[in-house]
């Protein structure tokens, strides 16, 4: 919506407006008001930004040709210096108790989009192949009750940790505590609640830890898939329990995905490559 302002700024003697977006406005192209926003937005500045390709293909159909040729993706990026293997990781397991066991890790904000849900209906199936798993749920939310009645209703609660919202300076220890991290999102409410990119992807990536995904609006863009770890369907607990085994049973493809996802990340997420773009696009 600071894009509407830009007609005023260039009367106040601004040179160059970039407009930048940060994921929901994707959701917001398919409502007809906001996609006439958007419009003006576009024609008004010299240059928006997107995430990814699934959010400029949503945004540019909300754009003229002329604003969506214009486009420039400037996605947030990583601080590999804070995410990184050797992050902490053994002291939060030891903390939990988790010390010889596998554990799959999820980082978000518990809202029905993220998955978690997903995660906990596929531990019967996880369970089975790998007993002594556990699954590591960090972050607080509204969901976390409904999450909470899941596990005791599935039988599962001793093999689910929630830790609850963690400070940022334990962050990177969390992501460190797993073996896998896994996030299977979905889109919900006919694509207006829709995952933008998934930062949490490439922090886990940076961390050294293959990632499962869901497919939801611009996660697959957080991820090379059969790379640095799998896109599976958001919602499918049977797809998500069978990535999760595939990679808690086998330590070399865990290691290889993990140490191509943290080249990926020095290669293309960096916060300072990021800046210098920015810094180009003005």
């Amino acid at each position: 919506p600071l894009g509407l302002m830009a007609p005023a700024l260039r009367r106040a003697g601004a040179e160059r407006l970039v407009a930048t977006t940060h994921g929901h406005e994707a959701g917001w192209a398919q409502l007809p008001a906001a996609r006439q926003l958007l419009r003006r937005i576009g024609d008004a500045t010299d240059t928006v930004t997107y995430l990814g390709e699934y959010t400029r293909s949503r945004i540019a159909g909300a754009l003229s040709p002329e604003a969506a040729a214009r486009m420039v993706q400037l996605p947030p990026g990583v601080d590999e210096k804070t995410f990184h293997p050797g992050s902490g990781g053994d002291v939060v397991r030891a903390r939990l108790g988790l010390t010889d066991r596998p554990v799959v890790v999820c980082v978000s904000r518990l809202v029905p989009r993220k998955g978690q849900d997903t995660l906990i209906r596929a531990m019967p199936r996880i369970l089975a192949a790998e007993p002594d798993t556990v699954l590591l749920i960090v972050g607080g939310g509204p969901y976390e009750r409904e999450l909470r009645r899941l596990t005791r209703e599935l039988g599962v609660s001793g093999a689910v940790r929630f830790t609850g919202a963690v400070p940022w300076s334990e962050l990177p220890a969390h992501y460190g505590a797993g073996d896998v991290f896994a996030m299977p999102c979905r889109t919900r409410r006919r694509g207006l609640d829709v995952e933008g990119l998934g930062i949490v992807y490439l922090e886990a990536s940076a961390t050294g830890l293959p990632v499962v995904a869901g497919d939801s609006g611009g996660a697959p863009d957080a991820v090379l898939d059969g790379e640095t770890g799998w896109v599976v369907r958001g919602g499918e607990p049977a797809e998500a329990a069978e990535r999760i085994t595939a990679l808690l049973a086998d330590e070399a493809l865990r290691r290889r995905m993990g140490e191509r996802g943290r080249a990926w990340v020095e290669e293309k997420w960096r916060w300072d490559l990021l800046a210098e773009r920015l810094r180009d696009l003005l």
